[in-house]
This record gives structure tokens, sequence and C-alpha cells, in this order.
């Protein structure tokens, strides 16, 4: 593993456990060259997964887009991380589940918006205001009457 501070490609794993209820091995890493020390984590990957856009465009799956996702609906949220890593890797094996590995990004949109709804109503709003483009506080009004009910 190459050392994301100074590039060294020699580092050293000083600690490994599991991760994410088993489903990913967390490792401490220790560099020889600059001492600095980093996580990584490894999991299993099914298959390649490719979202297909709206506009037909394909793009490779990226596990990162959709943390940050997460992090941004849950910002400033009292929501357990585990169970955030939890509704992430559902959300992954169901996409890798998927029969041809070939997604439309509606499908992840709305796996998101099903994982938030269960975790956080704000985090669903606050994604849903995105995910479903609202444009004026009228919209935020409708969708939280028609889906919240209130």
């Amino acid at each position: 593993m190459i050392c994301p501070f100074c590039g060294n490609e020699d580092t050293q794993v000083k600690d490994s456990r599991p991760a994410e209820d088993g489903a990913a091995i967390r490792r401490r890493r220790l560099c020889g060259k600059c001492e600095a020390r980093f996580t990584t984590f490894e999991r299993v990957q099914l298959r390649e997964i490719t979202i297909v856009k709206r506009n037909g465009r394909r793009s490779v799956f990226d596990r990162d887009k959709l943390e940050r996702s997460f992090e941004i609906a849950l910002r400033k949220r009292d929501i357990d991380a585990d169970d955030v890593a939890r509704a992430i890797n559902e959300i992954v094996r169901k996409l890798e589940s998927h029969a041809d590995g070939d997604v439309p990004s509606e499908k992840v949109g709305e796996l998101v918006m099903s994982s938030l709804y269960n975790l956080d109503q704000v985090a669903y709003v606050r994604y849903a205001s995105v995910y479903r483009n609202f444009r004026e506080a009228k919209d935020f009004e409708a969708f939280v009457e028609k889906e919240l009910g209130e």
C-alpha cells in the first residue's frame, strides 16, 4: 500500500480487525519512510457495478461518492457511524446483486432515500431536496406533507 503522505511503497500493517459487521477488514498501517500512520479498509467486491445515468452516460460505481452523500445528508445529525456503515453496505450488496451489473442512477437514489428515511428523517429531506431538485420552500413543504404526512 502506498503511503498517502509521502508516496512511499514500503508500508507495514500494524493492526488488523474486522469492521462494518465483518463486511470489511480495517488495517492500521505505518509508513517506513515518514512514519505516518493511516487506515485502510479491505472489502469484498462481488462484481463491477456500472451506473447508467439519466442521459445514458455510464460510469463505474464509486463507493466513496455514496459515503459522501450520506455524510452531507447526515451532517450535524447524531447518527451512529455503525448504523450508517450498515446502511451503505446494504445498498452496495443490493447494487452488486443487480442482474447484469448495470444499475440506473435512479435506483441508487431511491435506495439512498429509503436508507436515510430509516436512519433520520431530516437527512432524508435534505437528500431529497437535492435528488428531487427542490427549487422553492413550497417544494419542501409539499414533499414533507406527502412523504412524512405532516
